[in-house]
């Protein structure tokens, strides 16, 4: 009876000890797939997130390649443009050069001899602030950044903007001045010859006779670059030019 008493207290101890056990596995059972849902969700979430930034980072790069290929297009018709402005400019150069060195030619078959001087200094249009201030952006280019290419393309801009001008005489005689440099002495003869024949009576003129004789006898064509330095020496003779022409002559070249 005693056992049977025992019995009938123990099972059901048993039995409640058992259903706890069971629930426990249950509830970390139930747990742990609430956690594996709840690290999927956060997975699926963190993927869509680092899809759409992707999807945005591409977005973002074809754009800015269209952008940089609209002004690789841009800048390749402002150089395309830029080129022939240039050519227009140094061929209507060459055409005044020709012109101008034909003048003594001409006079000469006349019966007129030799050029005469000018017989009334001309008066030249004076430049404005805008116009001197690109002029020396220019002169920077050239003694101060030795950017001669730079200078050039800044020289034949500024000629074809203010023309017949003091300075742009000026720039005339730069422009042979840097393709002396470069040395593109073909270039540099038509430069100097433009002031030296077109504008006689200008400041620059002494200089520019002088370094056409320069230009001339690195051409090897030194009869002519003698004859330069004697016409500096006879129509500028208390120039600085006339004295570096007589010691041109002096130190027996051309």
């Amino acid at each position: 009876m005693r056992k049977q008493l025992m019995a009938a207290v123990i099972f059901p101890l048993a039995l409640g000890q058992a259903g706890m056990t069971l629930a426990q596995s249950s509830t970390s059972a139930f747990q742990s797939n609430a956690s594996e849902a709840q690290r999927k969700a956060n997975s699926s979430q963190a993927t869509s997130e680092l899809f759409y930034m992707i999807q945005q980072l591409q977005s973002e790069v074809r754009r800015l390649q269209g952008e940089t290929e609209e002004q690789r297009h841009l800048i390749k018709r402002l150089q395309d443009q830029g080129r022939d402005r240039y050519i227009d400019l140094d061929q209507r150069i060459l055409d005044l050069s020709e012109k101008v060195l034909a003048q003594p030619k001409a006079a000469e078959a006349a019966g007129g001899g030799a050029e005469a001087a000018p017989e009334k200094m001309r008066e030249y249009r004076q430049p404005g602030a805008e116009e001197r201030k690109a002029y020396q952006a220019i002169q920077d280019l050239i003694h101060d950044q030795k950017k001669y290419d730079e200078a050039i393309s800044g020289l034949y801009e500024f000629i074809d903007k203010y023309p017949e001008g003091d300075l742009t005489v000026n720039a005339y005689y730069w422009l042979g001045e840097v393709y002396l440099v470069k040395p593109q002495l073909e270039q540099a003869r038509q430069a100097f010859s433009i002031v030296a024949t077109r504008y006689a009576d200008h400041r620059k003129a002494p200089d520019a006779v002088y370094k056409l004789g320069v230009t001339l006898d690195q051409l090897d064509k030194k009869a002519d670059a003698r004859r330069q330095m004697e016409q500096v020496i006879n129509d500028y003779p208390k120039t600085e030019a006339a004295k570096l022409a007589r010691k041109f002559l002096d130190s027996g070249q051309g």
